[in-house]
């Protein structure tokens, strides 16, 4: 009998032990990787470093991922599923309201379990299209399905008045809101979630306005920044790479793709610029000019903070659809060396703390409710970054179209 003997009496239970430690080494490759995926992106994310971060050599790995875009891929499908999960418990209540309510806690709460370690990592989908094909499409198709389980949060006879257009954009609006906070709620312990959840909820369904306040922005100077003399080319060059970065990612986007998409050579390129960080950096440089001259100028009205808040939002969300448009999306940091990563970081602190010093002066001045203007400021943020995509969602999407379809909702709530 012997070993034999044992295998057939024991067949079950020494399958169903090997079954549970695949599943165990699988889920420990998948957290390791999605860690290693956030920080580094698709491009940077590599076989190697995930066998050394679970303690398996790389061809160990490759027994449960053949390819580095297949681990990638499923990163972002866990990722989606954990999100499918939430959203599908908010639907089942019955208001557009408690939707949303119960969808910024389950997330939350999820972002505590991570934050405390009871939790895996949550992955960020930023480089989704960073992917190759035909994993890209899949990816993709299972994330344009959970944005439709999102939009259905506002199906409801109480919003009869939103057509098909509208609730696209306030569901990338609220999708963009979760994903974003992500970048910010490390600034905050786990025990001020509950405060943090109901100051998030109840700005997207209450908006900031003061009583009698109303959407009425007033236009501001083109914040585009003017090249020297003889440097013309260079806003075309930074507004292309910009776009080319955005749709690709930092990693993603080589110095052979940027040289192509500006029609030169990729020694034209280094002639310009040392290397692509410096590209890079000068491509936020801009977008901070951008932000920064855009909320002087608002500051600069002989109005109210409520009107002064409302221009800058309702014209930089216009900025990114115009032709000196895109600003570079925040999700490019993810990925940038340590250093540049960092400076990169404060840049955006400040036109954050710019947004937060308009609100706190509204609510001195009257003219905003008393909400928290921190976490507002980053609720601007994330809206003016998720702009730069809206055009994915609301198809022939007009630039004069965006801040009524985007930046209102935000400010004013998104069932008003």
């Amino acid at each position: 009998m012997g070993f034999l003997g044992l295998v057939t009496m024991d067949d079950g239970r020494i399958a169903g032990a090997a079954t549970a430690r695949y599943a165990r080494k699988k889920e420990t490759i998948l957290a390791a990787a999605t860690a290693i995926l956030n920080r580094q992106g698709v491009r940077g994310m590599t076989l190697a470093d995930v066998a050394a971060k679970v303690g398996l050599n790389t061809t160990s790995v490759t027994y449960y991922y053949r390819k580095k875009d297949d681990l990638a891929a499923a990163c972002f499908m866990r990722g989606l599923e954990r999100f499918e999960a939430m959203v599908g418990e908010a639907a089942a209540e019955a208001t557009p309201a408690a939707r949303i309510l119960k969808f910024l806690d389950l997330y939350l709460d999820l972002n505590r379990r991570v934050r405390l370690g009871e939790a895996t990592p949550l992955t960020s989908f930023a480089e989704i299209k960073a992917l190759k094909e035909p994993l890209r499409g899949s990816v993709v198709g299972a994330f344009n399905d959970l944005f439709r389980r999102v939009r259905s949060f506002f199906d409801d006879p109480s919003l009869a008045h939103l057509d098909k257009r509208q609730r696209n954009a306030r569901a990338h609006l609220l999708m963009e809101q979760v994903f974003w906070s992500g970048t910010w709620l490390r600034r905050y312990d786990v025990e001020d979630y509950g405060r943090v959840r109901d100051r998030l909820g109840d700005i997207l369904l209450n908006g900031l306005p003061a009583g009698g306040r109303t959407w009425a922005p007033q236009a501001l100077p083109d914040p585009t920044p003017l090249s020297p003399e003889g440097l013309e080319w260079r806003e075309t060059f930074l507004v292309a790479a910009t776009r080319l970065i955005n749709q690709r990612g930092y990693r993603g986007a080589s110095v052979e793709d940027i040289s192509a998409a500006l029609n030169v050579t990729k020694g034209s390129f280094y002639h310009h610029h040392e290397d692509k960080d410096a590209l890079v950096s000068e491509c936020f440089e801009r977008t901070f000019t951008v932000t920064r001259r855009s909320q002087l100028d608002a500051r600069a009205l002989e109005a109210d903070s409520w009107t002064q808040l409302t221009s800058t939002a309702a014209g930089l969300a216009s900025y990114q659809l115009s032709e000196h448009g895109p600003l570079l999306r925040a999700s490019s940091m993810g990925a940038l060396p340590d250093t540049l990563r960092h400076d990169m970081a404060d840049g955006y602190a400040r036109g954050w703390q710019r947004f937060g010093a308009i609100i706190s002066d509204g609510v001195a001045d009257g003219s905003i409710r008393p909400i928290d203007p921190a976490i507002a400021a980053h609720m601007i943020n994330s809206m003016l970054n998720a702009a730069a995509s809206l055009g994915a969602w609301v198809p022939g999407l007009e630039r004069e179209e965006a801040a009524e379809l985007f930046a209102k909702p935000l400010l004013t709530g998104v069932l008003a």
